[in-house]
């Protein structure tokens, strides 16, 4: 039987005020059937199936917190499969006991206990577990990306580009699970613990710490994506920026020189030697050094067959295939297909 508040906790929310909204959901149950179903409505997913082992079957699945980041918790006696779509949150997730696979059709990488593993939430996924007691924290798109910029400059960009396979370091993990522990205290007691956080002080108190838990997961999976120039946040530069993040928003157009001279407010002499001087490119350089490196994202997260090097091409702007692979080998070492293959 499942219990919730303010609403199905599968549905992603991009609404600032949504993070005040508080999260509960309490499922528990013995019946294979019915954790099918209602962990397929946790996580808008399909083809969930349940198997039962030598235990005993028995399901307890818990979710607390709000709309920028919700703890969660599986214990599971039985053997679970499904498929994950993609979502916004980002997923850290970790067994204390059991065995799995996040990813079984394309990573096939297990999970080793008790280390941290981010869920691949960008595309569809099929994970497998059986026997297992899974904590995860969901992070808002939103959330993360507001405190990248902060921390990394990253500016108004799509995708973070962030590994989730990359190799932790065990002094960030130690720093993220005592951000973890500060949260989950404060979601168990609230303020002085009687209010359950959903005062104005212990709102911002609980977003305080939702954040510090975000800073530490971007310390523990640093984004890859081309951040924005440092040069750009020195004093007087906001025109500079403002035409920085022109492009940044609007990479996949065919811009000329003269939109992002009016979007910054400069003539396009001006814009010219304002990037030259303080970026060392032209804008148009510019623009195509951040295409490549989203041409590059985009290939190294492609899966097998899923892909070409045109289609990818295209999709950020570039339209001459030769002239493109060109310009991605003097960027990178190597031409797009070697990377796609790899």
């Amino acid at each position: 039987m499942a219990t919730v508040d303010d609403g199905p906790l599968h549905q992603p929310t991009h609404d600032t005020h949504a993070a005040w909204h508080d999260v509960r959901i309490e499922a528990v149950g013995s019946d294979p059937e019915t954790a099918a179903a209602e962990l397929s409505a946790f996580y808008s997913g399909h083809d969930w199936a349940v198997v039962t082992t030598d235990r005993p079957f028995s399901y307890r699945y818990s979710a607390v917190g709000d709309g920028d980041v919700t703890l969660r918790r599986l214990q599971f006696s039985g053997g679970l499969r499904g498929t994950v779509p993609p979502t916004d949150d980002y997923i850290v997730q970790w067994l204390t006991a059991g065995a799995g696979t996040p990813d079984v059709l394309q990573d096939r990488v297990p999970v080793v206990l008790d280390v941290p593993m981010l869920f691949p939430t960008a595309r569809e996924f099929v994970v497998e577990y059986a026997d297992h007691d899974q904590r995860l924290v969901h992070m808002s798109r939103r959330l993360v990306h507001e405190v990248a910029d902060e921390l990394f400059h990253t500016g108004p960009v799509s995708d973070l580009g962030i590994d989730h396979l990359h190799p932790l370091d065990p002094a960030a993990v130690a720093r993220w699970r005592s951000s973890l522990h500060l949260l989950s205290r404060a979601l168990r007691e609230g303020p002085s613990g009687r209010d359950g956080g959903r005062s104005g002080g212990g709102n911002l108190f609980r977003a305080a710490l939702s954040r510090a838990v975000v800073v530490a997961f971007l310390r523990m999976y640093p984004p890859r994506a081309v951040a924005l120039p440092a040069s750009v946040f020195l004093p007087r530069r906001e025109r500079l920026r403002a035409a920085v993040e022109y492009i940044h928003e609007h990479i996949t157009e065919p811009l000329r020189v003269a939109d992002i001279a009016l979007a910054a407010g400069f003539s396009v002499r001006a814009t010219q030697e304002a990037f030259q001087h303080s970026i060392g490119r032209s804008p148009l350089h510019y623009l195509q050094h951040i295409r490549l490196h989203r041409v590059r994202l985009d290939l190294q997260h492609a899966g097998p067959g899923t892909s070409s090097v045109r289609e990818v091409a295209q999709r950020w702007g570039f339209e001459h295939l030769g002239r493109f692979s060109a310009a991605y080998r003097v960027a990178f070492g190597e031409y797009p297909h070697t990377t796609l293959r790899r």
